[in-house]
């Protein structure tokens, strides 16, 4: 599958994967920054943002698609970030072809089985619920969201898939039926078994419950050489409430010794 993706700098490869919802846009702050020190690749997922959309949406394929996707830009040998979703890809993507994964940084997210949360079945229903066909603005769409008992942060993340055709019609960008279908599926733990021996960073939110401290066996029994922080007053979405942090645990982690200069 011939993925959708941003680009930023020049150096040793760096791919950044996003997590369900999401897209490459939502990353571009962080991979901007990240390009001053590496050739940073940021696709969108199928089924998300501008990538294709396909009713298979499982790891095996998401992970075969960041492997076609290293090939068709010859990156043999690259780092990988992956938050939530994305970080289980990363995952899958290193027990698969562990001599391809130099470093990977996991951001919030463990190899374990979760139950499928209701923030993500209260999404799709508040994005089945808009009538497309209607919609007349994306007020319109804001305001419809406003029934839903989601956070703020979170209306506008979703409503970042929202956009239109050159008809002007409604759409959204992520497939819907695809995310639906293999929620479930998403949410489960990664499918693919073996060792990765090479230095894993897991970077949790302080104030998220997706990693706890009796999650370590869940990494080591795969992860043996891997290292667990916390980033304190983070969410989930560790990138958007701690930039700066996070910033500095992953240069740490894949630059050893690098000063870092705050540009934020």
């Amino acid at each position: 599958m011939k993925l959708f993706y941003r680009h930023f700098g020049s150096g040793e490869p760096l791919i950044l994967l996003h997590g369900v919802f999401g897209m490459s846009d939502n990353w571009v702050t962080v991979g901007r920054r990240l390009g001053a020190h590496f050739s940073v690749f940021i696709p969108d997922q199928r089924n998300h943002g501008h990538s294709p959309h396909n009713e298979a949406h499982n790891y095996y394929a998401l992970a075969d698609d960041v492997l076609e996707f290293m090939d068709e830009h010859n990156l043999q040998d690259a780092a990988i970030i992956g938050h939530s979703m994305g970080g289980k890809v990363a995952m899958c993507v290193a027990l698969e072809a562990s001599h391809r994964i130099n470093k990977l940084v996991i951001i919030d997210i463990s190899p374990k089985q979760y139950p499928v949360r209701q923030e993500h079945i209260g999404i799709l229903h508040a994005m089945r619920s808009v009538d497309l066909s209607q919609l007349t603005s994306r007020q319109e769409a804001e305001t419809l969201f406003q029934e839903y008992p989601l956070s703020d942060r979170m209306r506008y993340f979703i409503l970042k898939n929202l956009n239109r055709d050159h008809a002007g019609r409604f759409f959204w960008r992520i497939n819907l039926g695809a995310l639906e279908a293999n929620l479930e599926g998403i949410s489960g733990s990664i499918p693919i078994r073996g060792s990765y021996a090479g230095p894993v960073l897991v970077i949790r939110g302080g104030d998220s419950d997706y990693i706890t401290e009796a999650d370590g066996p869940f990494f080591s029994f795969s992860f043996p050489n891997y290292r667990m922080t916390t980033i304190a007053g983070a969410s989930h979405w560790v990138h958007a409430d701690r930039p700066e942090e996070l910033f500095t645990e992953v240069m740490a982690f894949l630059r050893p010794g690098h000063r870092q200069v705050s540009t934020l």
